[in-house]
Order: structure tokens, then C-alpha cells, then sequence
């Protein structure tokens, strides 16, 4: 144990600063835009993974370490990319979830289907952000 607590709000926290950042990358100029593109669209690439393995497990599915070592893995390099553009808060919080699959012992049924809304919410404005910035 490494004495870092992961927990459903530390997830969803992650969450609401994703759709803050886009709702900001609206407003930002073309250098920005460029250089925020290829982490939108890890950001999509991480939430479809989540989301699927969300309903695998909403589903009666099993968990799978396999699954939660890739998510564990996706969201942390979807940190590092962050960090790189300056995105640190985004970055810290890519990595807690990077974290928290990293170990996901105590998400419920009532956690995953809130997760699913708010990954669900987040991928329609990463969607639209990605095309408006095209």
C-alpha cells in the first residue's frame, strides 16, 4: 500500500476539471489549440476505454486486473502528456485516476453508474472542442 487514498470523489474531481479545461481551450489561441489537440484526444481515447470497462463491470462482468493495469496505464501517460503543455492541476488529476485503477477496491455499482454520466458528459465536449478546433 502506498498510503494514497483514491477515492470516487478524487475521480470525478478529475473528471470536472477535464470539462473545465475544455470549456477554456474554447477561448484559446491557435498555438494553444494545437498543442492541446493530441492530448484531447487522449482524454477520449482514456474516457472510451473507461466507459467499456464500466460496463463490463455494470454488466455482471468480472473485474479484470488486465483491464484496470491498461486504465491504470492510459490515464497516467495521458498525465505525463499533460504536464508537458503545462497543464499541471489536469496532469495531477489524470494521475490520481491513473492511480485509483490502479487499485479500484472499493467502487460500488452506484460509483460506476455516476462515473458513466460524468465520462459520458465529459466525451460530448471533448468531441465538440475537437471540432470547433479543426
Amino acid at each position: 500500500m502506498t498510503g494514497i487514498e483514491i477515492t470516487a470523489a478524487d475521480l470525478i474531481a478529475a473528471l470536472t476539471h477535464v470539462k473545465r479545461w475544455i470549456s477554456n481551450l474554447r477561448r484559446a489561441g491557435d498555438t494553444r489549440k494545437a498543442e492541446s489537440r493530441k492530448a484531447l484526444r487522449s482524454v477520449i481515447l482514456a474516457i472510451r476505454e473507461t466507459e467499456i470497462y464500466i460496463r463490463h463491470i455494470k454488466d455482471g462482468g468480472r473485474k479484470s486486473i488486465k483491464t484496470e493495469r491498461e486504465l491504470s496505464l492510459r490515464w497516467t501517460e495521458l498525465s505525463f502528456a499533460l504536464e508537458d503543455i503545462g497543464l499541471k492541476k489536469l496532469a495531477n488529476r489524470c494521475r490520481v485516476t491513473g492511480k485509483f485503477w490502479a487499485d479500484p477496491s472499493g467502487f460500488d455499482q452506484a460509483f460506476l453508474g455516476q462515473l458513466a454520466k460524468r465520462l459520458n458528459e465529459l466525451e460530448q465536449l471533448s468531441v465538440l472542442a475537437d471540432q470547433e478546433n479543426n
